[in-house]
């Protein structure tokens, strides 16, 4: 049976066995050509994302220049987490990631959301212009995450937490790189960075990665055939109880991680000014706690292939949802709050990708790249919830309290996990393609 437990799959005696090459049958060249389509897959990922949070870094700047309210600020961020969703939402229905070569999918996700992220700047537009487009810009990501995932998971078998771990990881430092990105622009001067080079910069990287995508990136020996429409199998993916477990542990995970990532360095500025000390650097100390993160994903992905999926994912949200409690007090000692953030930072994504292994190890191969966005959609909808009463709830109970709130979504992905691991004891195979089946 197939198991979670760690990357020591069998496969069930389904007949999916046949739909895959082993190892033994590519050249024996096929590790270099792993190692050369992981790498560049990695980096295409890392530049096609900071896309993602190139408009949330700049909000300070954003809110000066075009007086955004507290709600405008938190839809610079939530209107790509709406895109993304509407974007993977259809994906799914239509089975896109299996219907379609996933690498010219991501190529071309990123090259349509560099062409949006660019025209904010370049065309000049306002507040709801920008709203416009970076929601499509998270339409366009939609073909990059998920389609990356696939791809990873076409190197990988044993050590596919590993592989999703460098994956994730490297997200997580594109995620980061605006916030960097910002701080240099006037690192040693002070004062507030220009914007428009932060969202420009940020789209040339995107371009690069579509042309590291399109021309140096392969899908390996576990690439499945195209799979048939199946517009059922969406549903599927929730009705099975171990992904949807699974999902459930992802959601709450997901409760946390990206308000942490947009409101976290926000905190930092506001720490950092209440002490008197320089505000470029809390910037760069943004990019530190996010970008800390991929750190975290690559030792996560390490151990879980040994100690298994939600071991490794029950300790990560203990220690995030712990930081979450924590980290508001500490407003007032900037020094302390760093270090408390650094590791929130390390925790809070290290368990992502292996949400995402789990399901792609339970589900039936063909369908792979819908599962995963599924959970992604799904994942991301729920971020719209936390980022939008975050600075809702800044005024009432200040920032001291207000992240205590994210604490929820820990304790209930420790929950589904604990539950998870019980059923390892029993024995459970792949979500099979149809309810029929």
């Amino acid at each position: 049976m197939s198991s979670i437990s760690g990357g020591n799959t069998t496969e069930l005696d389904t007949g999916t066995r046949g739909e895959h090459a082993s190892l033994d049958d590519v050249p024996p060249s096929s590790g270099s050509r792993k190692r050369r389509s992981v790498f560049f897959l990695c980096l295409a990922t890392l530049l096609a994302m900071t896309l993602w949070f190139s408009g949330s870094a700049v909000v300070p700047q954003l809110t000066s220049e075009w007086d955004l309210s507290g709600s405008q600020a938190s839809w610079m961020t939530m209107a790509v987490q709406l895109g993304f969703v509407a974007g993977t939402l259809l994906s799914a229905i239509l089975n896109i990631p299996d219907r379609l070569p996933s690498r010219h999918l991501f190529a071309a996700g990123a090259v349509v959301g560099a062409a949006f992220n660019a025209a904010i700047p370049v065309l000049g537009v306002g507040p709801d212009g920008a709203l416009v487009l970076r929601f499509l810009v998270g339409v366009s990501l939609a073909g990059v995450y998920p389609p990356g995932m696939k791809l990873m998971a076409t190197w990988c078998k044993d050590d596919l937490g590993l592989g999703m771990g460098l994956l994730i990881g490297s997200l997580t430092l594109g995620s980061a790189v605006p916030h960097l990105l910002n701080g240099l622009a006037v690192f040693g001067g002070g004062g507030m960075p220009p914007w428009r080079p932060v969202l420009l910069t940020s789209s040339v990287m995107a371009l690069v990665a579509a042309a590291l995508a399109s021309l140096l990136v392969e899908a390996g020996p576990y690439l499945s055939r195209a799979a048939p429409f199946n517009w059922r199998f969406a549903g599927t993916v929730l009705r099975y109880l171990p992904t949807r477990l699974a999902n459930f542990g992802y959601l709450g995970h997901m409760w946390e991680l990206y308000a942490m990532w947009t409101w976290a360095p926000v905190l930092l500025i506001a720490s950092y000014e209440l002490a008197g000390w320089r505000t470029d650097y809390a910037r760069v100390a943004g990019f530190a706690i996010v970008g800390i993160g991929a750190l975290g994903c690559v030792l996560a992905g390490s151990l879980a292939d040994r100690l298994g999926r939600p071991a490794i994912t029950i300790g990560s949200l203990i220690v995030s949802g712990s930081c979450a409690l924590i980290a508001g007090i500490l407003l007032h000692q900037p020094s302390i709050l760093t270090v408390v953030c650094l590791v929130w930072g390390f925790a809070v994504v290290a368990d992502s990708a292996q949400f995402s292994a789990a399901v792609t190890e339970l589900t039936d191969p063909r369908y792979v790249g819908t599962a995963l966005t599924i959970q992604t959609s799904l994942g991301f909808l729920l971020t719209l919830i936390p980022i939008r009463i975050i600075p809702a709830l800044v005024g009432r109970i200040g920032w001291e309290y207000v992240f205590t709130i994210l604490a929820v979504g820990p304790a209930f992905g420790i929950w589904s996990m604990a539950r998870l691991r019980k059923l390892q004891r029993t024995s459970f195979g792949r979500l099979p393609s149809s309810p029929a089946q």
